[in-house]
């Protein structure tokens, strides 16, 4: 037994010892004033043994059980962390995301796909709500909406292309003068309005035919007639309004041909495409060919600034001069499949649901077939583009890596079967792979680099012989369009200009 040292007796750093508590009883006075009723509510303290009688292992255990408390807390600590975490915004959403990927290796034994984001018409219509009931400027939001913008305008841009891309005389001639216009300014405006509205008509119809089944889909129930926001007086009217519009302008300011196919794509899509949508997965093809007249509907234009009759149907489309025309419109009709089929299959679930015949859920293999089909076909499709004279041969090069990127994606697709990334994959592909060859064909359009070649270095000067010689070879090239040119420079009128 060993005695302790009178200096631990009173142990002035120990908690609880006499002299803290004495030593703050008696400066209290100096550092504040105590209150009478506080005065005699107090109580003595009780006394305990740490008072009088020091222990060295007190102090030891009493850190020992507070290492342990707060060893035993932590973790609660962290939780309570985490638990704040994850009630911020990104923390759920990653939640969300860790959820359906382990439900996707679940159920398929792959991770799950992601959804697509919602549409341009319900990003539109929420947007719209932040404004008055009455707001002119909330109206016109909604009935923008009722269009599909992004839609609507990819549709014009299909029909745009081919009228620019039409073998036009004066970029195949070098006797006409540079300063000529290859096309009418004035006809593309009216092409490109008239498209539009036709477009906007057709979207338009197809809304107000299933706004019930909108609304079960995430994609689409905030489009404004399935959240009820516009009423279906108000969405005829401006269906109607469009339609007549659209069709009048095509029929006025660019040909009756073009003003017929534009009547028959918003016939066959809100009145085929759309009730097909709940019978056969074959409404697929019906909307195929729905993507693949607007590309007509140019070429057809283009096709009438040049023609010596009546600008009929047979004499704009069903000649040797339309190949490009229908070579650009299957190029749009092969297009829709890789793009829906992959748009389709993260939402195969909720067609189902909402009762929509769609192959992304009736028959999941071969969905990924037929997207790997179509998707094949763009390479041969791009080298009869060069063989028919629209551009250049050099396309069929430059073009070749894109193609093989959409096949590559579209291998994916259908190995994966739409999971592990597949399907956005493939989505991503399809919707830059058509502006990509869209653009190349432009850029390498048939006689367009001759034209700014004779620019720079001036116009050749041929004799009568040396022309005919050249007209010869053009003719045998590019085929009748350029003999039109040959008969109008023979009369000394210009086709182009006598218009």
């Amino acid at each position: 037994m060993s005695l302790r040292s009178p200096a631990n007796v009173f142990r002035f750093y120990a908690r609880d010892s006499l002299c803290r508590r004495c030593s703050y009883l008696k400066t209290a006075s100096f550092s504040h004033t105590t209150s009478s009723r506080t005065a005699l509510a107090s109580s003595s303290p009780r006394l305990k043994a740490d008072y009088f009688v020091s222990n060295a292992f007190a102090p030891r255990l009493h850190d020992d059980r507070n290492s342990r408390s707060r060893s035993s807390t932590a973790p609660n600590h962290r939780n309570d962390r985490n638990d704040e975490n994850r009630d911020l915004p990104h923390r759920r959403r990653q939640a969300a995301k860790r959820i359906a990927s382990s439900r996707g290796t679940v159920l398929n034994g792959t991770t799950a796909e992601a959804p697509l984001p919602p549409d341009a018409s319900s990003l539109l219509t929420t947007a719209s709500t932040r404004h008055p009931a009455n707001c002119l400027r909330r109206q016109l939001s909604l009935l923008l909406s009722l269009s599909k913008p992004r839609l609507t305008v990819l549709v014009v841009l299909t029909a745009m292309a081919p009228y620019a891309l039409y073998p036009v005389p004066a970029f195949l001639s070098p006797s006409i003068g540079l300063d000529t216009p290859s096309l009418s300014p004035l006809t593309l405006v009216f092409l490109s309005t008239g498209t539009l509205l036709c477009s906007a008509s057709a979207n338009a119809l197809n809304m107000l035919y299933e706004p019930a089944w909108d609304a079960m889909m995430t994609r689409t129930r905030n489009r404004p007639l399935a959240r009820g926001l516009l009423s279906q007086r108000k969405a005829i009217a401006f269906a109607a309004l469009a339609a007549l519009t659209g069709v009048g302008s095509l029929y006025f300011g660019v040909n009756p041909t073009v003003a017929f196919l534009g009547a028959v794509n918003i016939a066959l899509y809100a009145g085929v495409y759309t009730p097909l949508k709940r019978v056969s997965w074959l409404n697929t093809w019906v909307g195929a060919i729905v993507g693949g007249i607007p590309p007509l509907m140019g070429w057809a234009a283009a096709a009438g600034e040049s023609a010596t009759g009546n600008g009929s149907f047979s004499e704009l489309l069903l000649t040797s001069d339309a190949v490009g025309g229908w070579l650009l419109a299957a190029l749009l009709f092969a297009w829709q499949f890789p793009h829906f089929m992959a748009l389709s299959w993260p939402i195969r679930d909720e067609y189902k649901a909402a009762g929509h015949q769609m192959l992304a859920w009736v028959n999941s293999a071969r969905n990924g077939r037929v997207a790997l089909r179509y998707s094949l076909v763009f390479i041969p499709l791009c080298v009869a583009l060069c063989t028919a004279g629209v551009t250049e041969w050099s396309f069929a090069v430059t073009s070749l890596p894109v193609n093989l990127w959409l096949a590559r994606e579209a291998v994916l697709f259908w190995r994966h079967g739409g999971f592990k990334g597949s399907a956005r994959g493939l989505f991503w592909a399809s919707v830059w792979h058509l502006p990509a060859v869209m653009v190349l064909a432009l850029v390498q359009k048939r006689g367009m680099w001759g034209r700014v070649w004779r620019s720079v270095v001036g116009e050749p000067e041929l004799d009568d012989e040396d022309y005919d010689d050249w007209i010869d070879e053009a003719v045998a090239g590019a085929g009748p369009a350029v003999g039109q040119a040959r008969v109008g420079a023979g009369a000394g009128v210009p086709p182009i200009a006598s218009r």
